[in-house]
């Protein structure tokens, strides 16, 4: 039996043409196609374990770096940082879950030592 443990989370772009994948042993968000073919490989040093992972309805990709204690936005391609979201300094640690909320333009940070939920209000 082969064990497998390169894919931690996975999110579908809204289009559903892409696949976004958190491979946590090997620091990489990987983007392929629809049929599987490998588009992208996303590697940071500001990406270290990456776990939580979530695609807005807007196609924005939110990734969380559990031992970087990071959220990043990475481009749709899967090729570029766009933007860091939160760090340690805002008060990330060890972020396992993302989510974007349109409702309350929010994004919601889940921890895993950490019985708190961030909520940072985006514009």
């Amino acid at each position: 039996m082969l064990l497998c443990f390169a894919v931690w989370k996975c999110a579908v772009s809204p289009t559903g043409d892409r696949l976004y994948i958190t491979d946590n042993w090997h620091d990489k968000l990987l983007t392929l196609a629809r049929e599987g073919t490998l588009l992208a490989t996303y590697t940071d040093p500001a990406l270290w374990r990456p776990v939580g992972l979530h695609v807005t309805p807007a196609g924005q990709v939110l990734v969380c770096g559990a031992w970087s204690d990071t959220v990043l936005q990475v481009g749709w391609k899967g090729k570029s940082k766009l933007a860091t979201l939160a760090t340690r300094e805002d008060g990330v640690s060890d972020p396992e879950s993302v989510y974007y909320s349109s409702t309350t333009s929010s994004i919601i940070v889940g921890q895993r030592w950490d019985n708190n939920i961030l909520v940072y209000r985006v514009e």
